[in-house]
């Protein structure tokens, strides 16, 4: 995918000055996972005592429902759709795929171009979805200092998989040619993707390990009571809360919690996503009816108040999800996706087998098996010091260290 933009061909100078300059890529195909956890890595570089300009690359139009912290932009692109094989298509627009990317690495690569950043950080996709960041690599690679980093997550797929996939998309060659360091928001003492894949020197080499991202209460303290007022109200019972994430392959799990029998004196609070079609948004909202002992939310852009004094939660196994409810050591039962990709499954059965999670697999998911869950003590959630949570301060202290030799660019830069 070639481009070139003579418009920009001359940039204007940076001042010498200017705060460093991040930008944070999330391709967004399914769920919200990918743009939460770089939310929340926004928030952090902002915290740095030197704080960057951080621009933030989305893949998805909800990402403008999210709260966006000071001295962060957020750009949202025209959306794929993940489908239940793993192909691509486009979300909204009647367009072929391969015009979706393009017009998508058109935008893109206009942006960074403009924005001139000293860091990127890429989520989990080398080269990006479709290949659309390949115009944008090789124009960092060659006409700036800027360093590009890869983010990855503690589980990506099954070994064969994933060694399929990156061997099919080249990311072994993107990643020697263009970036400097590879970032896991894992512990390798619980998940050691590198040695799981086998993924060799190259990657060994440049792969630093930051721990899971536990997640702070404090900077969204506000507005998580907030949304905890607009749902729950005067009402003091304790409740048990269901969420899904996007929702996009949520309908199950919301069908089986509406069908299943609370705990006595206790209310149900349920986040269904925004994802859902809209014949599974008409169910749920038609079973909901039956059951007015449940509330049903479809978005919350911080559902952090909820989590944090549910009596107990039942998710699917997202790794923000995850994070989520170790640091706030609630109760949880997880109900991993196992299609298109098994990484939510590969994650739940050991932390089950540690007992961090309760875990029910997809096959066995039913009201009755969500009834005995919620009827019968648990000790899930009591004890999370058995995985490295310090993965903010890890990144922290890496985005810091990237950013600490770079200089403002004072001439102008050509395309």
């Amino acid at each position: 995918m070639m481009i070139h933009d003579t418009s920009l061909d001359q940039l204007s100078p940076r001042p010498a000055n200017s705060a460093p300059r991040v930008v944070l890529y999330s391709h967004d195909t399914l769920g919200f996972g990918h743009l939460r956890r770089n939310l929340l890595l926004a928030r952090a570089l902002k915290s740095l005592p030197c704080p960057p300009d951080v621009l933030l690359i989305a893949g998805m139009h909800e990402a403008g429902a999210f709260d966006i912290p000071d001295g962060v932009d957020l750009i949202t692109l025209p959306a794929y759709a993940k489908q239940s094989d793993g192909s691509y298509r486009s979300r909204k627009l009647s367009i072929d795929l391969r015009h979706l990317a393009d017009m998508r690495a058109r935008m893109i690569h206009a942006a960074v171009k403009g924005f001139r950043p000293d860091l990127m950080i890429v989520d989990n996709v080398p080269r990006g979805a479709q290949g659309e960041l390949e115009p944008t690599l090789s124009w960092l690679a060659r006409k700036t200092d800027a360093r590009v980093v890869l983010g990855l997550r503690d589980v990506i797929d099954t070994r064969d998989k994933v060694r399929r996939q990156w061997l099919r998309q080249r990311n072994f060659e993107a990643i020697s040619a263009y970036y400097s360091d590879i970032w896991i928001y894992g512990d390798p003492n619980f998940y050691n993707l590198i040695d799981e894949y086998q993924l060799g020197d190259l990657i060994s080499a440049k792969a630093r390990f930051t721990g899971y991202l536990q997640r702070d209460i404090a900077p969204v303290a506000a507005q998580a009571e907030a949304s905890q007022r607009q749902v729950i109200g005067d009402d003091d019972r304790p409740y048990v809360l269901c969420t899904v994430g996007g929702g996009r392959d949520g309908v199950r799990l919301c069908r089986a919690f509406l069908q299943a029998r609370l705990p006595d004196g206790h209310r149900g609070i349920l986040i269904t996503g925004t994802q859902l079609d809209a014949q599974s948004r008409a169910d749920i909202a038609q079973l909901a009816k039956s059951h007015p002992e449940v509330s049903v939310v479809d978005f919350l852009s911080e559902p952090m108040g909820l989590m944090q004094n549910a009596a107990r939660i039942i998710a699917m196994g997202g790794y923000n999800t995850i994070c989520e409810v170790l640091s706030l050591r609630r109760p949880a039962l997880i109900v991993p996706r196992v299609t298109p990709r098994r990484e939510q499954i590969l994650r739940a059965e050991p932390l089950a087998a540690r007992g961090l999670i309760d875990m029910i697999a997809p096959d066995d998911l039913t009201p009755a098996a969500l009834t005995r869950w919620m009827a019968h003590e648990t000790t899930a959630g009591a004890v999370a010091g058995r995985l490295d949570l310090d993965g903010l301060s890890r990144f922290k202290d890496f985005a810091a260290q990237a950013l600490t030799p770079a200089k403002a660019q004072t001439g102008p830069l050509a395309a």
